[in-house]
């Protein structure tokens, strides 16, 4: 009977948590569902992103959803320029406080602009698809917005008010595109009929018999998903691998719920998560996501994280509830800070933009002789750097200036250089990861895990071992070739990342194929397509994930240049750049690189990033696969 109860108590408990009704606030202005209407039930789910903050008082717009049309990527609308901090004085109720006033008290503070942003996901479980074709059980985080983009390989971070699900498109492609409408069902896929956007969910015979349904909710293909029954729905075996890509600017608010929806294939489970960013400098312990200093979500649950954004670079976050298990089942993902010198007005110099930066206390490199912000004192002695700096000034102005593209963009980079040296075109995040199939079986079981016996066999690139790397044709359904189908067509919309990378899809609890592995790692490198017509520099933003070995990639013909180190610019503190060119670089579980490849120097072709390591070259006890995928060089 004891035995029982452990198995059926948390189905139970699961069932509760959906069903119940009529408290939940969700994502909106007014009424049960944040929209005047009824239909939401729910109980201690609780999405929360605010448009504006005291930080950020204007809120940032881009209707994503119409932004697909012409079968381009999708993009947001892009943040305010960076032309140093501007010290403001706080007003609290209705009072004026100028820093200079008796009253002593709510000194100024420095604004550098950015905004909000905010980010959902779900912690649960979910399947993963190996090279090899073996289905793999995984603990895993999975997406609850931004799902359109997250499909596209891109991160799914959104300024507020797309998160907020406040746009509704009356005409156009987009308005019966109901994948990831937060309330309408849909199988709408690759091969879906031409009838699927009035077909409802697999058993469903009518849009309007789904209990979930509102049509008083506007359909948003990115937004958060808020109504309880359908993070439920959504969030089981809704699991990625990696977890969900974020990315956001220095001196964004980030703002990230994650909601539990327990493991439905072990229920015997009680597993709380976390969410844990690693080596994020000055993070508050109160949301660090290390249990034992802070809080841990029970399943049924949501909590919301909150972070300034700190110093640009190449991070990554997992669960820190018993790391070594829910590393090794799946619970990992990437994240990356751009710096504030990407927002630079066009035509300034970087080097000025460096001295910006000594402006604000946050950011000040001690030691440089700048003169503080008005309302600041601290040392402005001359002499050594503080080593805990991330990008000191460099030492020799360049006198290189702030570039746009062809489309207006500002250059990408690195970091605050301040001399251009980290300047790239296109983001590769790559996180390395490994699998022992044997552990991943028992953590499907009821028996427990060996860890002393842990040994991975999979090795994984963003999830995938070659060839699915850089993408087979045939495997998610799509057409053979990897070309995107055309636009208007239910579910695959031109430019959409249904077909192109040919991600393996898993049907969800609500009867939707989802996509457990979302990103691929094809590197496609064009000779004329930078600026200006030269060639194009794409940033690898590794980062290792592994909890039982180290792990080494070569570039064969295009060397490779690393830049940055556990989110720290290779910069010595004189200012001088300590850049490494090399072929290969290794690193450990817990640790991150950022390395730039430039096809200048090279002539057009396929070339190889691969592993040494010959037994991590493989699937399981195949030959065939593992650690590594393709840069591919056009003219």
């Amino acid at each position: 009977m004891k035995k029982s109860l452990q198995v059926w108590l948390p189905i139970v408990l699961v069932c509760l948590a959906t069903i119940s009704a009529s408290a939940q606030v969700g994502i909106g202005p007014t009424g049960p569902g944040g929209n005047g209407t009824t239909s939401q039930g729910g109980g201690s789910f609780r999405v929360q992103c605010p448009t504006t903050t005291p930080l950020h008082p204007t809120a940032i717009y881009n209707p994503l959803n119409t932004a697909n049309t012409t079968g381009a990527p999708l993009t947001e609308a892009a943040e305010p320029a960076y032309t140093g901090p501007v010290v403001t004085a706080e007003t609290v109720g209705g009072v004026h406080f100028n820093g200079t006033a008796s009253s002593g008290q709510n000194p100024p503070y420095v604004l550098n602009g950015g905004t909000v942003k905010c980010q959902e996901i779900s912690g649960g479980d979910g399947y993963m698809t190996e090279a090899d074709g073996n289905q793999t059980f995984m603990f895993s985080f999975g997406p609850l917005s931004g799902m359109e983009l997250i499909m596209q390989g891109q991160p799914g971070t959104l300024f507020a008010a797309d998160f907020n699900n406040t746009y509704h498109p009356a005409s156009g492609p987009d308005v019966n595109r109901y994948y990831n409408s937060p309330d309408l069902p849909s199988v709408c896929g690759p091969a879906s009929p031409a009838s699927c956007p009035t077909a409802g969910a697999a058993g469903i015979s009518s849009l309007g018999s789904d209990p979930a349904y509102d049509p008083n909710k506007p359909v948003a293909l990115n937004a958060a998903v808020a109504d309880p029954g359908d993070i439920m729905n959504i969030g089981v075996i809704n699991g990625n691998i990696p977890a969900p890509l974020m990315a956001f600017d220095e001196d964004d608010e980030f703002f990230l719920t994650l909601s539990n929806v327990g493991m439905i294939m072990r229920p015997d489970l009680f597993e709380q998560h976390t969410v844990h960013f690693h080596g994020y400098p000055n993070a508050s312990s109160y949301y660090d996501g290390v249990p034992d200093a802070t809080w841990a979500i029970n399943i049924g649950g949501s909590a919301t994280y909150y972070y300034v954004a700190p110093d640009a670079g190449t991070y990554f976050w997992h669960c820190h509830i018993t790391p070594p298990e829910h590393l090794q089942m799946g619970m990992v993902g990437q994240l990356y800070v751009r710096p504030r010198q990407n927002r630079v007005p066009s035509g300034t110099q970087l080097f000025t933009a460096t001295q910006w930066q000594q402006n604000d206390l946050r950011t000040a490199c001690q030691g440089t002789g700048a003169a503080p912000a008005a309302g600041y004192t601290y040392s402005s002695t001359a002499g050594s750097i503080d080593i805990l700096c991330s990008a000191p000034i460099p030492a020799v102005n360049t006198g290189v200036i702030q570039g746009t593209y062809n489309d207006g963009t500002n250059f990408k980079y690195a970091y605050n250089d301040g001399d251009g040296s980290t300047r790239y075109d296109i983001d590769v995040p790559i996180q390395i990861h490994g699998f022992d199939p044997n552990f991943h079986f028992v953590g499907m079981t009821f028996n427990p895990e060996g860890f002393a016996d842990m040994k991975d066999k999979y090795f994984l690139l963003n999830g995938r071992s070659y060839p699915d790397t850089v993408g087979v044709p045939g495997y998610s359904g799509g057409p053979a070739g990897g070309a995107a189908s055309s636009a208007g067509s239910p579910g695959t919309p031109s430019g959409d990342a249904f077909a192109a990378p040919n991600a393996i899809g898993t049907e969800d609890s609500d009867g939707r194929t989802r996509y457990s592995q979302p990103l691929p790692t094809l590197v496609t490198l064009s000779k004329s397509g930078g600026p200006g017509g030269k060639a194009q520099r794409a940033l690898l933003r590794i980062a290792d994930l592994d909890v039982t070995e180290y792990q080494t990639l070569a570039s064969l013909g295009i060397p490779m240049q690393l830049v940055g180190f556990n989110a720290k610019l290779l910069r010595d503190q004189a200012g001088n750049n300590m850049y490494v060119t090399t072929n290969s670089i290794t690193l450990g579980g817990g640790e991150s690189l950022d390395v730039i490849l430039d096809s200048a120097s090279v002539p057009p072709g396929t070339y190889f990033l691969y592993t040494p390591n010959l037994d991590h070259l493989s699937n399981d006890a195949e030959n065939f696969g593992g650690l590594m995928t393709e840069v591919v060089v056009t003219p």
